[in-house]
């Protein structure tokens, strides 16, 4: 297994040298004579860095400077830093410590002191990242279970609809597509980038209200009825109710996108959807992108009562109104995109 480093930065030899020596037996020793070239150093081999023990006074960029760069990359988080100087007023112990140093340790160096004094500040912190890299797999894996059972159940209800299975996962994919193109030509709405793949994951669950609506109406290859459109349009909020039965999934961070899309993704901009007649941005701009991706695949896919359109006619069809209303702003980002969605769905015929 590959030792961890310790990067030793001070532009004068012998202390190079005596810190070398008091940690080369448990590390790999990197040395840097000034701040720039220690920059060099950590971008490099950052995610082996254990400790950086940094001199302030050095020419061509001094050890203030390499911290401010360290606090604008983010790398203070993760990096201890050791500030080794002479230097030890009041002022310069206030500022190293505002800018995230761990600890300041004046010159002269006791080799046997600062080893045992930096050695058990790199252990906490070992321990503290090791915590961090299970916890987020165990995340991962929760994430990547809850993902699983919605899927299945969301794809046990596409084979009921007399579909493929493969409309839920198209559905995943094509709205994390445009809510990552709305986030880069419209960002003013602001959906963070920790929450896409959450909504996308939700997006899953859209149609999950069908499970409670009747095979003849579900699967009619004709025209529904204005009773069976009623009906029908009960999917909406019976897929809310069943999501509320599930126990424990209010304690899941999906269940909010998740019972949002299954009401609301037959919405339209104009207020002339359902359930509940929301209008303009009422409706969550998840909701809103969930609809469009629901609208495109439902056009080009082959149902009971149609044939597929091709992509240019959906693209079409949506862009003139045929399917509804939907946000300016929304039809703005599809037309700069529509390519990128005729690539991605041929790839996969």
């Amino acid at each position: 297994m590959d030792r961890k480093i310790i990067l030793i930065v001070d532009d004068v030899e012998v202390n190079r040298a005596i810190l070398s020596a008091a940690f080369q037996e448990d590390y790999d020793i990197l040395e840097a004579v000034n701040g720039r070239e220690a920059l060099d150093v950590i971008e490099k081999h950052k995610e082996k860095i254990s400790a950086v023990l940094l001199d302030i006074i050095m020419p061509v960029m001094d050890g203030f400077e390499v911290l401010e760069v360290m606090n604008q990359e983010g790398w203070i988080e993760k990096i201890p830093v050791f500030l080794i100087t002479a230097e030890s007023s009041p002022q310069v112990m206030r500022k190293g410590y505002e800018m995230g140093v761990v600890d300041i340790i004046g010159k002269p160096i006791i080799p046997f002191f600062i080893r045992r004094r930096i050695g058990n500040v790199i252990k906490l912190n070992n321990i503290v990242n090791e915590q961090e890299a299970m916890l987020k797999k165990q995340e991962k894996e929760i994430r990547e279970l809850n993902r699983s059972v919605l899927e299945t159940l969301s794809t046990a209800i596409e084979f009921r609809d007399c579909e493929s299975g493969e409309h839920v996962v198209r559905m995943s994919n094509l709205t994390l597509f445009l809510l990552k193109a709305m986030n880069e030509y419209y960002p003013e709405y602001g959906i963070e980038d920790s929450n896409l793949q959450v909504i996308a994951d939700a997006a899953v669950m859209h149609d999950v209200g069908k499970i409670a609506i009747p095979d003849n109406i579900l699967n009619k290859p004709g025209r529904l009825t204005k009773e069976e459109f009623e009906i029908m349009k009960t999917h909406t909020v019976r897929g809310c109710e069943l999501l509320e039965s599930v126990p424990k999934m209010r304690e899941n961070p999906i269940y909010e996108y998740a019972y949002d899309i299954c009401r609301h993704h037959h919405e339209r901009w104009d207020g002339k959807g359902y359930p509940d007649g929301l209008k303009g941005n009422e409706i969550t701009i998840w909701s809103q992108v969930v609809a469009l991706a629901d609208v495109y695949d439902a056009l080009v896919s082959e149902r009971v009562y149609k044939k597929a359109y091709s992509h240019d006619t959906a693209i079409r069809m949506i862009l003139e109104g045929e399917c509804g209303t939907f946000n300016p702003l929304l039809m703005d980002c599809l037309k700069k995109v529509q390519e990128q969605i005729r690539k991605s769905y041929e790839s996969k015929e």
